[in-house]
């Protein structure tokens, strides 16, 4: 090789962004179905899952003392559902997830979390099988409340089965 040579370099490749994939805790029926979708895409991604849980706030305002104690106790059921959930999201994705305890409209704190945490890439909601619909965050985040989402939402049917799912996936 002569002096003017030089070896050729291969240039760093940038790692892409780990995805992370939100599902909205909740007390639905199809809950499960979207977090086993999201973690099932995680694993298949390499990518990461998020739970959020949001409380909405009590009536109760003129009773502080008792609006403070019902507040603790949701939060304690919240957190509680979480690391339950944590530990299925850990056997399906081998990950734990990060978990988030919100108080407000579900849709709002949805919203502000995904602003907040630019780590976030999709939002992952599983619909509704009864007839009223497919669910108020779907009929929100697919109306009005699109322009305000700066990811992709994902929307999974809410009738499909653990097989189903590992089909699609």
């Amino acid at each position: 090789m002569s002096d003017e040579q030089t070896p050729t370099e291969t240039p760093e490749v940038a790692k892409p962004p780990v995805r992370i994939f939100l599902v909205v805790v909740d007390e639905s029926p199809e809950l499960p179905v979207a977090l086993r979708y999201a973690c099932l895409r995680a694993r298949k991604s390499q990518g990461k899952v998020a739970l959020v849980y949001v409380m909405e706030p009590g009536e109760m305002q003129h009773w502080l003392a008792m609006e403070n104690l019902m507040r603790e106790e949701q939060r304690n059921e919240a957190e509680q559902k979480l690391q339950k959930l944590a530990r299925d999201v850990n056997k399906l994705t081998g990950t734990l997830p990060a978990l988030y305890v919100r108080e407000g409209n579900p849709r709002d704190e949805v919203l502000a979390l995904i602003d907040e945490e630019p780590s976030i890439s999709i939002l992952v909601l599983a619909a509704g099988t009864d007839p009223e619909g497919p669910g108020p965050l779907i009929s929100y985040y697919t109306g009005r409340g699109l322009s305000r989402l700066r990811i992709p939402l994902t929307i999974v049917p809410g009738g499909l089965d653990d097989e189903q799912l590992d089909a699609i996936t």
